[in-house]
Formats: C-alpha cells, structure tokens, sequence
C-alpha cells in the first residue's frame, strides 16, 4: 500500500510537533527532523506527478475496458470506459482511479478465463497497463 500524500504530511507534522518538545533527547530531535526532510522530498516528488500519472491511468484504464465491453458485450465497462476526468483534484482524481481499477479487476478475471484468441490479447494489454502504472507510481528516492 501507498500512504497518500496528506498522511505523510500529517505524520510529518507529528515528528515536527514531537521534536519541538522542550527537553526532548537531541537524539530523537535529529533523527525527527531527518525523517521529516526525507518524507517531505519524497512526497514533493509525489505531488509533482500525481495528477498527471493518475489522468494517464486512468485514460488507459477506459481504453482497456472499451476494448473488454466490445470482446464481452458488459454495458457497465461499456459506460466507465466513455467516462472523462473533468474534475482534476488529487481526491477526486483517486476516486475515479479506484472505481476504473476495481472495474479492470473484474475484467482481468473474465479475460483469464477466456479461451477467445482476442482475450489473451487483451490480458497482455492489461500486464502492460499495470506494469506502466507501477512506473507512473515510482518514486525515485529522497532528493535530501
């Protein structure tokens, strides 16, 4: 699982918050403070990105689920896949992502259970998807 943005902060905000006590061992101080600088550069890179790799995902999800409404005749993959992000905040953004993703889930069973030459072409496109969307999600290191 990967904590989202605001969790980090806010436990970013707690090491702070707990280093700031006065009497506080230097020790827990530095090691706080360290935490926080790294936390704080991994997620700067996040936000960066976020929306961007979520708007892409999500553009592909639609693709694949297009493609398995037309091999499986699935009206509800046939009404996801004709959707559009208008609303480009990070939460409404993961909402979306997550319906799309539980709906590829769905699909991604069916199309392994196929025996359809197309299906086993579609399955090599959703290995591709969720091998891109790990790539979209990676996060290098801290730049601190």
């Amino acid at each position: 699982m990967t904590p989202k943005v605001p969790e980090v902060i806010a436990e970013i905000a707690g090491l702070i918050g707990r280093s700031l006590v006065p009497g506080g061992d230097p020790a827990e101080v530095g090691a706080n403070l360290g935490l926080s600088a790294a936390l704080l550069g991994l997620a700067a890179q996040r936000i960066d990105g976020m929306a961007q790799a979520l708007v892409e995902e999500n553009r592909a999800v639609r693709a694949l689920l297009a493609r398995g409404a037309e091999l499986f005749g699935d009206d509800g993959w046939a009404v996801l896949s004709r959707g559009a992000d208008e609303n480009f905040r990070i939460s409404a953004l993961e909402r979306t992502n997550a319906e799309l993703r539980g709906a590829l889930l769905a699909l991604h069973e069916r199309v392994e259970q196929a025996v359809e030459e197309s299906a086993r072409a579609l399955e090599a496109a959703i290995w591709d998807e969720l091998r891109a969307s790990t790539e979209r999600r990676l996060v290098i290191g801290s730049p601190v």
